[in-house]
């Protein structure tokens, strides 16, 4: 498994990876309203990496260099715990200046152990009731 920069090329199966990824995941949200173009709406203006193996991309992070935020961090629910969120992290981390951070919604319990696991702290709950999420950061 490695960890390269997005090209264009890649686009289909990203949004692929994005949508099948948060109707897995994401229980709390209405799966209807979900569409393949939310990927490019999503990711506008981010710096995209990719895990690939064998020539399939496995997952993606997107990032926004100017504020060192992890704006998206998904792995296709196939490849769930095989190693692809970590290693994808960790090129993120490697790619933005300290502290970095990011937001991950309160109801996303798997994704705040992940987190937790690979040292990042949570720094403080915002957002409406139906809609709370948490900073977490990493120094």
């Amino acid at each position: 498994m490695h960890i390269r920069v997005a090209s264009d090329f890649d686009y289909p199966a990203l949004r692929k990876i994005y949508s099948e990824s948060r109707r897995e995941s994401f229980h709390w949200a209405d799966r209807e309203a979900m569409t393949l173009e939310d990927f490019d709406k999503h990711t506008e203006g981010e710096y995209i990496i990719v895990a690939e193996e064998n020539n399939q991309i496995l997952g993606f992070a997107s990032l926004y260099l100017p504020d060192n935020f992890i704006h998206n961090l998904f792995v296709h629910p196939d490849f769930f715990g095989k190693g692809a969120g970590g290693l994808l992290l960790h090129a993120s981390i490697e790619k933005m200046k300290k502290p970095i951070r990011l937001k991950c919604v309160s109801e996303n319990h798997a994704a705040i152990n992940f987190y937790e696991s690979k040292g990042w702290k949570k720094v403080v709950e915002e957002g409406n009731p139906h809609e709370k999420y948490w900073l977490m950061e990493y120094n």
